[in-house]
């Protein structure tokens, strides 16, 4: 995969591929990440209010917290991606003490909205620079952002459970 990445930035270098053909790869993970926000939306929108402190075992976490965690990382993957420092504290989201639905939400669009905003402004050539997560993955900048939307996928997903034992109904798969 690194090599891959390498050659890309080589041939854009060598502008055997277009910058604009290098820019779509921004405009295609905007897109997801857009994609991703709204579907994560239909589920905060979906679970009752009263199932934001649902937990479906007690060691586990709560809806809220689940989602503030996903929210947690998002800051903390796109800052390490940009160098820029998070506008929230590695861990901060998920310790807010106000887990409202409401508060929630605008918690966890603010941090989807924090991971667009990164994307689109980096430079084809910044996402082929390598990073390192957690003071010991090295990844491409863009590989690291691929790793950050699996991520929150999976966290997302964990919470379909927590919506039909509060006796709802999960949103449709949202694919494309």
């Amino acid at each position: 995969m690194k090599t891959t990445k390498y050659l890309c930035t080589l041939l854009i270098a060598l502008g055997f591929i277009s910058l604009a053909e290098a820019q779509q790869s921004i405009d295609d993970m905007v897109k997801e990440w857009e994609r991703a926000k709204a579907f994560t939306k239909e589920y905060l929108d979906v679970m009752p209010e009263a199932g934001y402190a649902l937990k479906p075992t007690p060691e586990m976490r709560s809806f809220a917290e689940q989602m503030l965690h996903l929210t947690d990382a998002n800051y903390g993957f796109t800052s390490t991606v940009t160098g820029e420092k998070s506008p929230v504290g590695r861990g901060e989201s998920e310790k807010v003490e106000d887990k409202s639905k409401a508060n929630v939400t605008n918690l966890v669009m603010a941090g989807y909205d924090y991971v667009i905003n990164s994307i689109k402004k980096m430079t084809p050539t910044q996402l082929a620079e390598i990073t390192k997560l957690f003071d010991r993955f090295e990844l491409t900048k863009e590989m690291a952002l691929a790793k950050s939307f699996e991520h929150q996928t999976h966290h997302r997903g964990q919470t379909t459970v927590y919506i039909r034992l509060a006796g709802a109904k999960p949103p449709q798969e949202k694919l494309f």
